[in-house]
């Protein structure tokens, strides 16, 4: 395919809905929404910053889902999910698949559930109509990358690096070897994250990827800018940017 994916995070906020339609106007083609989690695992310092100051301003998983139904009127890309197990579990995984569902979310990406232990909520995702997507890391091998494949659905999310979110100045030099495996082994679209944090890079691995997904680069935009008169045209700049690179593949 020669156009590629751009998927772009937010972390759940009373400036999500806005912050979203900016991202879709500056060219993203997926909205991933965490939703704040206490332990955060798999998320660097600027993530966490974001985390903390969400569960400061009282942010739940209730109060996301109204969110996601204000933005769903005026976002008509597919809208992701990506949190932990834990406040799943918590709120009921029928509940919170059929809520989502009904909200507008289309896929939920849960970082600390492998598919060894999915088996419950793909079930009921399967049953609501919402996409379990899971990640591949750099240390999985061919027979655990076949694995997570055949459990996901949507799309798979190759992450680039060991390690936990962030910007990167230089991507992980095994990267390629580690898209071709995993192309060899799946026609599943794979989007490739944590890391990628300029036009360069995300043009580096739309080249072989379907998708690119940026994160940190943009909560750290968010994070210098936000209450700024500007902050809607920075972010909507910034997503143009990445975004241009991959229209073409080039």
């Amino acid at each position: 395919m020669s156009r590629k994916a751009l998927v772009v995070y937010l972390m759940a906020g009373v400036d999500t809905p806005a912050l979203a339609e900016a991202a879709v106007a500056g060219g993203a083609d997926i909205v991933e929404i965490g939703f704040p989690f206490s332990d955060p695992l798999a998320d660097g310092p600027v993530i966490q910053r974001a985390t903390q100051r969400a569960l400061a301003a009282g942010v739940t998983l209730p109060r996301v889902l109204e969110l996601v139904r204000e933005m769903r009127g005026e976002v008509s890309v597919p809208l992701v999910f990506l949190t932990y197990y834990n406040p799943i579990l918590a709120f009921g995984l029928k509940a919170f698949c059929r809520t989502s569902v009904e909200a507008g979310i289309d896929g939920v990406i849960v970082a600390d559930l492998p598919p060894e232990e999915s088996g419950p909520l793909r079930a009921e995702a399967m049953g609501a109509g919402l996409d379990l997507i899971h990640l591949v890391a750099p240390t999985s091998t061919p027979e655990r990358m076949r694995k997570i494949a055949r459990a996901s659905e949507g799309f798979l999310y190759l992450v680039s690096l060991t390690g936990v979110t962030g910007e990167r100045t230089a991507l992980a030099p095994e990267l390629t070897q580690q898209l071709r495996a995993l192309r060899a082994i799946t026609t599943k679209p794979v989007c490739v994250g944590f890391g990628i944090s300029t036009p360069e890079q995300a043009a580096l691995v739309g080249r072989l990827a379907d998708g690119v997904i940026v994160g940190s680069a943009i909560v750290r935009l968010v994070e210098r800018h936000g209450g700024s008169a500007d902050l809607l045209a920075r972010v909507g700049d910034f997503i143009a940017g990445l975004k241009a690179p991959l229209r073409s593949g080039s």
